[in-house]
């Protein structure tokens, strides 16, 4: 493999059916702000949204898909400090009736999923302190304390022998990168 420059995901684009409402739920709801928006020629409308005034854009509205059409995107993924902030965002999605809500606990982390108003499934999910081979998943329940998933996990992932701990895992992935410690 040639040697490549170090490079990390800026954004993304999504096209979009109906501006507005998209505007509104990614501002209203996940609390981003309109950093620019646009036209360009043919009547195509751009909405460029960040909640890191270092990134002009983190995602990037773009009018033009058609009504009906499915989306492409699998998932768009923001990670939080702690379980705490992942209930919280699962109790607003909950509190507001988003569709697809779906808590998840996949043993490296915790998350909750739910879909915006066309269709992108959303992600917020925070690291356990475990690493256990992925695909890994169980339905997290929220009517535990953080300090019972916490536990349930552990338990749960304890006999799998790719369980190790988060920061021993990374380690060997630094090494194996060439990147020091």
């Amino acid at each position: 493999m040639p040697d490549l420059p170090k490079w990390e995901l800026s954004h993304i684009g999504l096209y979009v059916t109906d501006m507005d409402r998209m505007r509104d739920f990614y501002t209203q709801f996940l609390g981003f702000k309109v950093m620019d928006a646009g036209e360009l020629g043919g009547g195509r409308r751009l909405t460029f949204l960040s909640k890191d005034p270092k990134d002009h854009h983190q995602i990037v509205l773009v009018s033009g898909r058609e009504k009906g059409t499915r989306s492409t995107v699998n998932q768009i993924t923001f990670r939080v400090a702690s379980i705490k902030e992942v209930r919280a965002m699962h109790d607003l999605a909950v509190a507001n009736k988003v569709d697809g809500v779906d808590p998840v606990d996949h043993g490296n982390a915790w998350s909750v999923y739910f879909m915006d108003p066309e269709g992108n499934r959303i992600e917020f999910f925070c690291d356990t302190p475990w690493y256990v081979a992925q695909p890994h998943r169980v339905t997290l329940d929220f009517s535990l304390s953080d300090k019972e998933i916490e536990e349930a996990t552990r338990k749960r992932i304890a006999d799998d022998p790719t369980t190790r701990p988060f920061a021993e895992w990374r380690d060997q992935k630094r090494r194996e990168f060439g990147l020091s410690n």
